[in-house]
């Protein structure tokens, strides 16, 4: 499993796993997303059916990195998606329950139709106006953007155009990265994956990512100057975690425990969801020893 996300449901005492599950997301068929659900973070049950793409669907590759968000009563899933010939884009699926199943919401995709997108999150901010944070993505632009654009209240369209937030290269502790296909000038880039955003107790706005660092896949904190997902955006120094785990996300136990997850090594198909227990401290998240 690569981009794992953990959605615990208060009401029902359990947590469900979703994450990029078929055997090859890179070149094989998309198939959809399952999920696993757990009373406890140890044992997992599953795999279920999540999401499988109906008749017609557009995309047919690269069924990547579902989100399960909870929205005004309805469970809301925003995946990545692509097809020959089409740009790769975030779409929204809707179930009436968190293991779905979930159907086509959105009548097309959220990000603009002549951009690589991948990633989209769902932000709502404090007075309830959601919007959608998302990657432009880096085998476009080269250095790597992380955009914002506003949402329907239905979450069906995008409103007006996005806004970039910032680049991969404004972090300090990002490095450019070499790829193995396209032109010596395509194949070095500055990535930017998988953001995620979290409002920590004293009201800060930080938006947790991915890209590289000299030891490997990264995940890095960014803080939004205004406490607006507009921000300015300031980054840390130093990633969370450096090396061999990334596409993070946060989420907090029944028992009140912190947790970032993320996959581990990221490397096909070794992969795993791991979890790892953090603290918020002084308007941050940082690693707990051991």
């Amino acid at each position: 499993m690569r981009d794992p996300f953990i959605l615990p449901v208060h009401g029902e005492g359990r947590y469900y796993l979703f994450g990029t599950t078929d055997p090859d997301p890179w070149k094989g068929k998309g198939r959809g997303f399952d999920a696993y659900a757990s009373n406890d973070l140890s044992d997992w049950t599953g795999p279920f059916a999540a999401f499988r793409p109906p008749e017609g669907f557009w995309a047919d590759v690269n069924f990547w990195a579902p989100e399960v968000h909870a929205y005004r009563g309805s469970w809301y899933m925003f995946a990545s998606f692509k097809a020959e010939g089409k740009r790769r884009a975030t779409q929204v699926l809707r179930a009436d329950s968190p293991m779905g199943p979930y159907r086509v919401h959105s009548p097309s995709s959220l990000t603009p139709g002549d951009w690589e997108c991948l990633d989209g999150t769902l932000y709502v901010d404090p007075v309830g106006r959601p919007s959608m944070v998302f990657c432009h993505e880096w085998v476009q632009v080269r250095d790597g953007e992380i955009c914002v654009v506003a949402l329907s209240e239905d979450l069906t369209a995008a409103i007006g155009e996005p806004r970039m937030l910032f680049r991969a290269s404004q972090a300090p502790w990002v490095r450019e990265t070499v790829h193995r296909r396209g032109t010596p000038e395509e194949r070095r880039a500055y990535v930017t994956d998988g953001p995620f955003m979290y409002r920590a107790a004293d009201g800060s706005l930080l938006m947790l990512w991915s890209s590289f660092t000299d030891k490997g896949y990264a995940i890095g904190i960014a803080r939004s100057e205004t406490g607006e997902i507009t921000g300015p955006w300031r980054h840390d120094e130093e990633p969370l975690m450096d090396t061999n785990g990334g596409h993070g996300m946060v989420f907090r136990a029944f028992s009140g425990e912190l947790y970032v997850t993320v996959h581990s090594p990221n490397r096909s198909p070794d992969e795993r969801a791991v979890l790892v227990k953090v603290a918020e401290r002084n308007g941050t998240i940082v690693l707990l020893e051991g």
